[in-house]
């Protein structure tokens, strides 16, 4: 018999992740806290969402944020995500 350590994020009262990998579980958590941050800064800005667009695109910003700090700085849009394309295609072939 085997004994497994599970690391569950729950956010909101719901599970929003299952792993063995306390760094991942850890790194998931804080995103999410990033995610809440920035749902927090928007809704004081008086900007209105619903619910489940604003939880969208609050994770997205967040799980993308070093992209977004690079676009907050002036970079193009178009090279960062030509950037991003590549680096899935690089990681796609070392993978295979």
């Amino acid at each position: 018999m085997a004994i497994i350590v599970k690391y569950v994020v729950e956010h909101n009262g719901e599970e929003k992740l299952v792993t063995t990998d306390k760094k991942e579980a850890d790194k998931y958590d804080k995103m999410l806290d990033v995610a809440d941050n920035l749902s927090s800064y928007i809704s004081a800005k008086g900007i209105q969402l619903d619910a489940a667009m604003a939880e969208e695109l609050t994770i997205m910003l967040a799980k993308n944020k070093e992209i977004v700090g690079k676009l907050l700085k002036g970079s193009n849009a178009d090279s960062l995500l030509e950037e991003e394309k590549a680096d899935v295609v690089e990681m796609e072939k070392r993978q295979a």
